[in-house]
């Protein structure tokens, strides 16, 4: 058999069964052409591909020539993955949500007597409904935004009780899957904070199921015909925010390269140009080690002054930095006194949450493949007394002792981290 997409012939002649299989594309046999009516006997046969490639090679000779219908070639074009544009990745990425949960309403009693020939009183003999299910937010790391949460969930509904004392089946959990790093709210509170992959949250509870008349038998009561429905399930109204993960997280000013130094040290694919606020979302690469060892790197979108008063991205995008390990933070070492950069973005940091700004942390002067850098690299370090990395994400310019260095402080977040009796989060 041929395939439809590919007819390879040495200059040979073939039969009426071949040449009925051949797709509409046709064939050249020896610079001859099949005629239309080989194609056409084959109804839909262009539209499958199968298994089997049959190579005519007369004399171990490569084949004479493969020829292609423009269906096939446009199908194989429609299949490659096409790269999403980060205006439309705003649209996918979605951190806030408010969701209104209702539990699964408990199934009602049943109200049955027990009937058997030749006996004139069985007895009641309804049995209980069934409970309502939960809906339940899990927490999964596959996971990266909370666009595919809806804004209303219903809990199953648990079923009726049944005769001869039979209880009816409790209605299914809801599982509703959320980001690592979902944070739960009710009325401004917290109630509950999914850090760790496959951590629940009950968010609505069912509700019990009714009793049957069986349930209602007494001394003074022998034939009871009271039963009672189900409870209705819990209804709430919940916010979920998410902060995004990671081990270390990308600081700095729009334009300071923290997209190109992200693409360099690992697979992500941030969008990159020569303005600021391309980063409009959140990324997050991971950096692999040689011991399959593997450090989460989130690229932060660009602060400028006054981010914690919700100027710019504001405080929507700080937040993404608090549950960061440590910091490292991207200077533009080609722009007049860096330094001023770097005593922005701890103030911005401080002012959001005290303390941020003194995790463990490192400085990533970028651009020193230009002149001005290498001038300005020395001033910086006079006026900081952490350590300063000169590098060039553009060129790859000392990015080992970047990657050296990282490892240094993931395995001191781990140390600490297991000395607390916590397990440290991994990717």
């Amino acid at each position: 058999m041929l395939p439809p997409c590919r007819a390879v012939l040495a200059g040979q002649a073939l039969t009426g069964v071949a040449r009925a299989m051949l797709p509409p594309c046709r064939a050249v046999l020896g610079g001859r052409a099949l005629p239309a009516a080989g194609g056409a006997a084959l109804g839909g046969w262009s539209l499958w591909r199968p298994a089997l490639l049959l190579l005519l090679r007369p004399g171990g000779r490569q084949p004479a020539f493969s020829t292609s219908c423009a269906r096939c070639s446009k199908n194989r074009r429609l299949r490659q993955k096409r790269v999403i544009s980060e205006r439309k990745l705003t649209r996918y990425f979605v951190d806030h949500r408010k969701v209104r949960v209702v539990g699964g309403q408990g199934g009602g009693g049943g109200h049955s007597f027990y009937s058997e020939p030749r006996k004139i009183f069985g007895g009641p003999d309804g049995g209980n409904g069934g409970d309502g299910g939960h809906v339940i937010l899990k927490a999964d790391r596959q996971m990266k935004s909370l666009s595919s949460v809806l804004p209303f969930y219903q809990g199953f509904h648990g079923e009726k009780g049944g005769s001869k004392n039979c209880y009816g089946a409790n209605g299914a959990y809801m599982y509703v899957k959320v980001p690592v790093g979902t944070l739960v709210k009710e009325d401004g509170k917290v109630v509950a904070d999914l850090t760790q992959h496959g951590e629940e949250y009950v968010a609505a509870y069912g509700g019990a199921g009714g009793k049957g008349n069986r349930f209602f038998l007494s001394n003074e009561n022998r034939a009871p015909t009271l039963f009672t429905p189900g409870e209705p399930g819990q209804e709430r109204v919940l916010h979920l925010e998410l902060k995004t993960t990671a081990h270390a997280g990308l600081v700095g000013f729009p334009n300071a390269g923290k997209s190109s130094l992200l693409r360099a040290i690992s697979n992500a694919k941030p969008a990159v140009a020569a303005y600021p606020f391309t980063t409009l979302n959140p990324h997050v690469g991971v950096v692999c080690y040689q011991d399959y060892e593997q450090v989460a790197v989130a690229d932060i979108p660009g602060l400028i002054k006054g981010a914690h008063q919700n100027r710019g991205l504001g405080m929507a995008f700080l937040r993404h930095i608090e549950r960061c390990c440590f910091l490292l933070y991207v200077v533009d070492l080609s722009v007049s006194q860096p330094w001023t950069q770097l005593q922005d973005l701890k103030y911005e940091l401080e002012q959001y949450k005290k303390g941020l700004s003194e995790r463990p942390r490192v400085v990533i002067g970028n651009k020193i493949d230009l002149a001005q850098s290498r001038i300005n690299l020395p001033l910086l370090k006079e006026h900081t007394d952490d350590r300063v990395i000169a590098l060039s994400a553009l060129t790859g310019d000392n990015l080992e002792e970047l990657l050296l260095h990282l490892r240094e402080l993931y395995d001191a977040y781990v140390k600490t981290e297991q000395s607390r009796g916590q397990s440290p989060v991994k990717w």
